[in-house]
């Protein structure tokens, strides 16, 4: 009698075994698991920014989708990685706007110097319905836009004298990056645009070759560009923002539902990414002032503003109405 009873029991734990088994497989092919291109380091803003959206996509999906984070570059640079969110081989990336304006001409608005009053008229018109139909501009592309990301405001640098007015750029050489806008930009200044590779920028200065440059404090104080660059003028003349970015294929496989969960998670992730933003801009600019440089902040960037008015005209035709939309 014990002998069938213990039969009993290990049939029925056999038939158990695979149940159990098939239970687990189940739960696992209910998990969708997808890959997020960062060519930044692991604890740089924007992937603090990709990681609280993974977050927040696993929480609000309960576990049907997770998202790892791939920093570094491990997937590729940012045209790479762009190609690769087309092809659906990665499911989401986090890429600068200027390289999405193969994509969509309207993303070049964002680029516009002295677009927004302040930073908090910028982040309500972003994040807000602006936003939304900017980034569904790239409708079409095979690419879908979640949320833009911070990346600091732009700023002039130079090795020669502080920078309090338009008119003390007149004769300056000022390097920019290789992109008519940003010519346009500098030359409606006074200065002399010089287009050139961003690694050649420290030894220019350093021998004369150009007299400065222009970008965000984290830039300017990681690259050692303070080193050779005595003086920084803080009047955020320009701040295109970075893109979250989705692949087509992946958006059409999902629910209206999910896509809805993936776009709030990206909006409420931006908060976090800011704020990692500011931290590292301070520590930043508390670096560049203990080593000695001079920060020239420009409260009224009004004469600023009224000096780039040629480019407004300039490229009116073709974000007139975008500049609108943002500035109202």
């Amino acid at each position: 009698m014990k002998i069938k009873t213990l039969s009993l029991i290990a049939l029925t734990l056999m038939f158990l075994m695979p149940l159990a088994a098939c239970t687990g497989d189940a739960d696992s092919a209910d998990t969708v698991k997808l890959r997020l291109a960062e060519n930044q380091p692991d604890d740089y803003p924007t992937t603090i920014g990709d990681k609280e959206f993974a977050r927040l996509v696993e929480e609000k999906t309960e576990g049907r989708y997770e998202i790892e984070v791939y920093s570094g570059g491990q997937l590729g640079d940012e045209v790479s990685a762009i190609e690769q969110v087309q092809l659906g081989s990665i499911d989401l990336a986090r890429v600068n706007a200027t390289p999405l304006t193969q994509f969509s001409d309207s993303m070049g608005v964002l680029s516009m110097p002295y677009l927004f009053e302040d930073e908090n008229t910028k982040w309500e018109k972003l994040n807000g319905e602006v936003g939304q139909e900017l980034l569904a501009t790239l409708d079409g592309s095979d690419l879908v836009g979640l949320a833009f990301y911070d990346s600091g405001e732009r700023s002039f640098y130079n090795s020669e004298h502080p920078l309090e007015s338009p008119e003390d750029m007149k004769g300056l050489k000022i390097r920019v990056q290789q992109s008519d806008l940003a010519i346009d930009i500098v030359e409606a200044l006074g200065a002399s645009a010089t287009p050139m590779e961003y690694g050649e920028v420290y030894s220019s200065i350093q021998t004369g070759v150009i007299d400065g440059a222009e970008n965000n404090f984290p830039s300017f104080y990681t690259s050692n560009h303070y080193e050779v660059a005595d003086y920084y003028t803080v009047n955020g003349y320009s701040g295109t923002p970075e893109v979250l970015i989705g692949s087509e294929k992946l958006w059409n496989e999902m629910s209206e539902e999910d896509q809805k969960l993936f776009r709030e998670a990206a909006i409420e992730s931006v908060e976090v990414q800011r704020e990692a933003w500011a931290e590292l801009t301070e520590e930043s600019k508390e670096a560049v002032e203990e080593n000695g440089n001079e920060l020239i902040e420009i409260d009224d960037i009004t004469p600023w503003r009224e000096a780039v008015q040629p480019v407004y005209d300039k490229y009116e035709g073709e974000y007139g109405e975008w500049i609108d939309k943002l500035t109202e």
